[in-house]
């Protein structure tokens, strides 16, 4: 049985796994591509990051005669929407220009599509695995509740649609 991993230890360098262990999901980075007004990459920080998916549709076919299955035909790939989580944070950044924009926009501006990169890091915060979440907008932007019994942060939680997000390895 293998040792149990100090993630402590990890973060200050030390006692680094064996290349076989599975990373840590808590050591990620998002970056904002072509992101409008930021100059470039923008990295921002956030809690939580869910929708890393593509899923191949498929649609029944019940053949004639034939009673013992139905054929799945694929149809297409479909992603699943990019959900960050974050505390509450100044509202004068580019990202939050761009969500603004885009929610606010309406139909009258055309959507400025941006690419999310999201990296896995390892214990020295290089990254293990990157994936690369195309033309991505604003969908939905919601606060989590507000609870007077319970000391928590404010958080905000922001949904993109995509068009396809790919591991480039």
């Amino acid at each position: 049985m293998p040792e149990p991993v100090d993630f402590h230890q990890i973060l200050q360098g030390d006692n680094v796994p064996r290349r076989d262990d599975p990373p840590p999901a808590f050591a990620f980075k998002v970056e904002f591509l072509r992101l409008p007004n930021s100059g470039g990459p923008l990295a921002c920080s956030f809690s939580e990051v869910a929708g890393l998916e593509q899923t191949l549709e498929t649609e029944e076919l019940v053949e004639g005669g034939e009673n013992r299955f139905v054929h799945q035909l694929p149809t297409r790939v479909k992603a699943r929407r990019l959900t960050l989580k974050r505390g509450l944070v100044q509202r004068d950044s580019a990202f939050v220009d761009w969500c603004r924009q885009s929610l606010r926009g309406g139909m009258e501006r055309p959507l400025q599509l941006v690419d999310v990169k999201v990296q896995l890091l390892d214990a020295t915060l290089a990254p293990l695995r990157s994936w690369t979440c195309n033309g991505a907008f604003p969908v939905r932007w919601t606060m989590e509740p507000f609870a007077s019994m319970k000391n928590e942060v404010a958080i905000e939680e922001i949904e993109l649609a995509y068009r396809d997000c790919w591991d480039p390895e």
